[in-house]
């Protein structure tokens, strides 16, 4: 059965093991609150805290102190670099961003001898609740790659499925967005869409299928898909995780689902070796806590892949 909530999810994940986490900037008072609220509900079991020790030793909330292992280090490098090996060396689950900024963060990941990469192509996925849908709804990369080309978007597809997995859906249902329906060599997002739909009726993406190209109305709605003519696609009106074509239109339209759709939202970084938390500095503490539980089941996920 496939998880359609975040209640659902938790519920779900509620009987796996205890994470254990390493955080690349825990002098961060949104994140040590997040951790200590999933501590409480028993969904943590072990901290290994990189940042500045004195700062991160000030914000340590009461119920986080028999957990942890605090790491000081010097520089944003240094601390990316020790919560990344933590995860790689087997003493963390998990990689969380703190306070440490993105770009230090996500070098450290993808660096070739010490860092996570498992995938030609890391990428983020947002995963969203509104009011609106009767399902999650996931966007997919509004967070890393700017400009994806095609090669690139197989390689976005190919990192979700350990979540799907980790929610129950089989066949994950993806959207391949652009501004027509109509396939056009002048709008290289409608081409992609339809090499990528070829791919999937020819069974190239795995259990992933894919339509397009579609208007995000087309995705959702299958009303619109209906006056579209287009309603016998497996896909139009009940896609599961939609792919944009650019980081811009991925990012704009999860800050309009934030502000727009009262959505609850978690993202997660894919195509590493291991789950990766890359929060925006305005996400919340609800958000950074609702991201340990798509943790929780991409770990779930990549052990149902992997036969475990």
């Amino acid at each position: 059965m496939s998880v359609r909530s975040f209640a659902a999810l938790e519920k779900a994940m509620s009987s796996r093991p205890p994470l254990r986490i390493a955080v690349a900037g825990a002098d961060d008072s949104r994140v040590l609150e997040a951790l200590a609220l999933a501590t409480a509900a028993g969904q943590i079991s072990i901290a290994v805290l990189a940042g500045n020790a004195a700062e991160t030793r000030k914000l340590l909330p009461a119920g986080l102190e028999g957990i942890v292992e605090i790491i000081d280090t010097p520089d944003a490098d240094s601390c990316a670099t020790q919560a990344v090996a933590a995860v790689r060396e087997g003493a963390a689950d998990i990689l969380v961003k703190g306070s440490v900024d993105s770009a230090s963060y996500l070098r450290a990941v993808v660096k070739k001898e010490t860092g996570l990469r498992a995938s030609g192509a890391l990428s983020n996925l947002t995963l969203a609740e509104m009011p609106s849908l009767d399902r999650l709804i996931g966007a997919t990369d509004n967070g890393i790659i700017p400009l994806p080309d095609l090669d690139q978007k197989r390689a976005i597809l190919a990192n979700s499925l350990p979540l799907f997995a980790g929610l129950g859906i089989a066949h994950p249902r993806v959207a391949a967005i652009a501004a027509s329906e109509k396939v056009s060599e002048r709008q290289p997002a409608t081409t992609d869409a339809a090499a990528l739909s070829a791919a999937s009726r020819n069974g190239e993406l795995g259990p992933i299928i894919v339509d397009g190209p579609f208007g995000y109305d087309v995705a959702l709605s299958q009303a619109a898909a209906e006056a579209k003519g287009l309603a016998g696609s497996q896909v139009a009106g009940r896609a599961d995780l939609i792919l944009f074509p650019s980081i811009e239109a991925g990012n704009a339209t999860v800050k309009a689902w934030k502000l727009h759709g009262q959505a609850r939202t978690a993202s997660i970084v894919l195509g590493a070796t291991a789950p990766v938390l890359l929060n925006s500095r305005s996400d919340g503490v609800e958000q950074r806590r609702l991201g340990l539980v798509l943790a929780q089941a991409v770990l779930a996920g990549m052990e149902l892949r992997n036969g475990n």
